[in-house]
């Protein structure tokens, strides 16, 4: 048994919008985190001298600051992704659920 509202949602242009740019957008910032990630990884299998370089006079070498930049850039893409769903991907729910109310 299909439910009228659950049909109506998902035949909303609107709702095929959101998927749309949703799944768009989710797909960007994996694939961006992926190279970003194994990256750095394929940076410690084949070129640990490289990373072992210690940066000035100090004992820390360039794989912290690049690792913790990894770190950053995952927190960065996630306050990205949440900018956008709390903006523009929950006015779009918001008209569809109003759109689709009997």
């Amino acid at each position: 048994m299909r439910d009228p509202i659950v049909e109506k949602i998902q035949s909303n242009p609107l709702y095929l919008e959101l998927r749309r740019k949703r799944n768009k957008f989710g797909w960007l910032l994996t694939a961006l985190m992926m190279v970003v990630y194994y990256g750095y990884i394929a940076l410690i299998a084949f070129d640990k001298p490289f990373l072992a370089r210690p940066i000035g006079a100090g004992v820390t070498t360039i794989g912290i600051p690049i690792g913790l930049g990894v770190i950053v850039f995952t927190i960065v893409i996630t306050a990205i992704y949440i900018r956008r769903a709390n903006g523009e991907f929950d006015r779009l729910t918001a008209e569809i659920l109003k759109d689709a109310k009997p």
